[in-house]
C-alpha cells in the first residue's frame, strides 16, 4: 500500500523558514512526479509545486514563486520543500502527492495519491 508521509510542519513567525519532507513508500518513486497542495481553514485546495520524476522540471504557483522550493531526492524516495519568507497567508495543512502525469498534477490539480498533510502555521 502506498503512503506519503509528511513531516517538518510547525508554528513559525511571519519572515521565518520551514522545511517540509515527505517520505514515500510502497511507491517506485522515481517513475512518479511529486507535489504539494495546501488547504487553508475555509478555503478550497490549491496547488503549491510539482516537480517531475527526473527533478528536471518544477511548476510553482504564483503565490509561493521565488519564496518556496521543491527538490526531490530518488535514492531516498523523498521530496522535500523549503519555505522561506513566510507569511500568514501561507498557514495551511499541507499535503504531498504523487502522480503518474505531472500536468494533470499541475493543471487539474489531481493526483493518484495523497498523504495525510501536515499543519503549517504563520503567526503575523
Amino acid at each position: 500500500q502506498v503512503q506519503l508521509v509528511e513531516s517538518g510542519g510547525g508554528l513559525v513567525q511571519a519572515g521565518g523558514s520551514l522545511r517540509l519532507s515527505c517520505a514515500a513508500s510502497a511507491l517506485t518513486f522515481g517513475s512518479y512526479n511529486m507535489g504539494w497542495f495546501r488547504q487553508a481553514p475555509g478555503k478550497e485546495r490549491e496547488f503549491v509545486t510539482a516537480i517531475d520524476w527526473s527533478g528536471g522540471r518544477t511548476e510553482y504557483s504564483d503565490s509561493v514563486k521565488g519564496r518556496f522550493t521543491i527538490s526531490r531526492d530518488n535514492a531516498k524516495s523523498t521530496v522535500s520543500l523549503q519555505m522561506n519568507s513566510l507569511r500568514a497567508e501561507d498557514t495551511a495543512v499541507y499535503y504531498c502527492t504523487a502522480d503518474g502525469n505531472f500536468y494533470r498534477m499541475v493543471m487539474y490539480h489531481k493526483a493518484d495519491y495523497w498523504g495525510r498533510g501536515t499543519q503549517v502555521t504563520v503567526s503575523s
